[in-house]
Formats: structure tokens, sequence, C-alpha cells
């Protein structure tokens, strides 16, 4: 990765009613699991008022985004059914939906699930199979005009090119994105750190993040508290604070638009410092 990175210009993005802007500083998407079986926080917010307070207290830290999250997706997780995945999801969302100031993203695999979290007021949608797994989600994302992250995902750890494969699954979901509907300054990728990649093959592709780019989308990058920081360092989950910062600041330098993150405010401190070192925000009407 090379420090001579040029970020591109500001750009918005519109998610249904609430606008994000992009290139000015690093954006922070703070994630909410309303899951009992949650790798990172064990089942710490799936009551429901234990979930609203945290959120808050995510929004309150300075998250630009919020991602919530019902069903788990650590390695060796069970799948959950529809209805199971929107009972947990529904108290939460409809609250959320009057109460959040911030864009609220749905992570979700699942169309149906995807469709009545628009409808009922949720503005963006993160499927970690890049709308190549559920055949309606493209469908569903492209008829609310909603913007979109599409994540690179595999059932294996089996490649000849790792990066070269990785940007032609992601350019199949772009394309099946504007196919769909979706207009193009809405789709955001992510190269899934921690999905369908072995802990070296995790380490290659965030050391040539850069490359990302060249599909010419921002890039959203989710490092908080994997696994490939507990292989290589030999750390639990509650240790793995200041590997994922330092994760998220090499992503940073390579372009990077938007960290996914479990800890908001240590991330808002040092994403802003690192922003500020390389030019993308002066930092006078920035606060911590």
């Amino acid at each position: 990765m090379s420090m001579q990175k040029q970020f591109k210009k500001t750009a918005f993005i519109d998610c249904r009613g609430k606008t994000l802007e992009l290139g000015k500083r690093t954006l922070i998407m703070g994630i909410l699991n309303v899951t009992p079986d949650s790798f990172s926080d064990g089942g710490k917010y799936y009551i429901l008022q234990t979930a609203l307070d945290h959120a808050t207290q995510l929004i309150n830290e300075g998250a630009d985004i919020l991602d919530i999250g019902a069903e788990s997706t650590r390695p060796g997780h069970q799948e959950i059914s529809a209805d199971e995945e929107w009972g947990r999801l529904e108290p939460v969302l409809k609250e959320l939906v009057k109460m959040s100031p911030i864009p609220l993203s749905l992570d979700t695999q699942k169309a149906a699930i995807a469709e009545k979290a628009l409808d009922l007021g949720v503005h963006i949608i993160n499927d970690i199979w890049g709308l190549q797994k559920d055949a309606g989600m493209a469908q569903v994302v492209g008829a609310y005009k909603s913007p979109v992250v599409i994540m690179h995902n595999k059932h294996d750890t089996h490649y000849r090119d790792l990066i070269g494969e990785i940007l032609r699954f992601l350019a199949r979901s772009i394309d099946l994105a504007i196919k769909s509907g979706v207009p193009e300054d809405q789709i955001i990728i992510d190269p899934g750190i921690g999905f369908g990649k072995t802990t070296e093959q995790n380490i290659e592709v965030i050391r040539r993040l850069d490359e990302l780019k060249s599909l010419g989308f921002p890039v959203l990058l989710g490092v908080s508290r994997k696994s490939v920081i507990g292989k290589t360092l030999n750390l639990p989950v509650e240790e793995r604070l200041e590997p994922t910062i330092a994760l998220g600041i090499l992503g940073i330098v390579a372009g990077i638009d938007i960290l996914r993150v479990h800890d908001v405010l240590p991330h808002k401190k040092a994403t802003l410092m690192a922003d500020i070192i390389l030019g993308r925000s002066k930092g006078e009407n920035d606060e911590i």
C-alpha cells in the first residue's frame, strides 16, 4: 500500500432521505448485533431496551451509520429462518427508525427480510453475499432505490488469483445491482475480511486494499475483532481493539471510505487523526 494514494473527491450517497458524505473524512459504521450468539458481544444486545441503549451509545459516540444484524455470520454459525430473524429485528427497527438521526443499515442475506426492513424505513442494505445468494435481493434493493453494501464471500478458501477473483465477484455484484435499478452512486463494496478466506488470505487482502479502488466505488472495511487478529496475535475477542484500530488505519491509508466497527469512540479518534495527516480533514469542525 502506498502513502501516495489519492483520495477521491467528496461524493454523496442518498440514503432514502438521509445523506452520507464520502471523501471528506472516514465514516464510521457502528455495529449493533441483536443475536443471542454473536461471536464478539455474546448476545449482550439481544433484549430490546438494551439494544436501543447501545444504539444510542454508538450514535452519541459519533457513528455515521448504524448496522443492525440479527443473524450471526461467525464461522460455524447456525442459519436461522426468516421468521426468526424478523422476530428479532422488527421491535428494534421500529424504534430505531423513529429515533435514529443517522442512516440505518440492515445486515441480512435474505431478500424477504430486506424488503420488510426497507418498508419499515431502513436506509441501507448490507448483504454479505453481494446480491448473489438470494435471487430476489437485487430486485428488492433496486425497487426501493436503496443504497447497498455488496460484500465478497465464498463457500471455500481455494483461489488461483485471490484479488482478481474478489474483483470479478464484486464486478458481477455491481452489474447485478445496476441492472436491477440501483443507482451507481449508491453502491458500496466490501472485500469480506473473514469470509471465505484463510488468515493468510485475509492478510493479503488487507495488504492490497488499494487495488479495490480500481472498481471505482466506495470501499467499506470490516475487520473489527475478527479472527484474522485472534489467529495472528493469539488474542481473545475482548483483547482485539488495538489491532482492529491498526488495521483500520492501514485501510484509510489504502483509500477505504467506511470502517465497520464495534468500538465507535476509539475509532473516531484514530480515524480523525489519520484523516488530518492524510489531508482528508482539517479537523477544525470535527468533534470527538
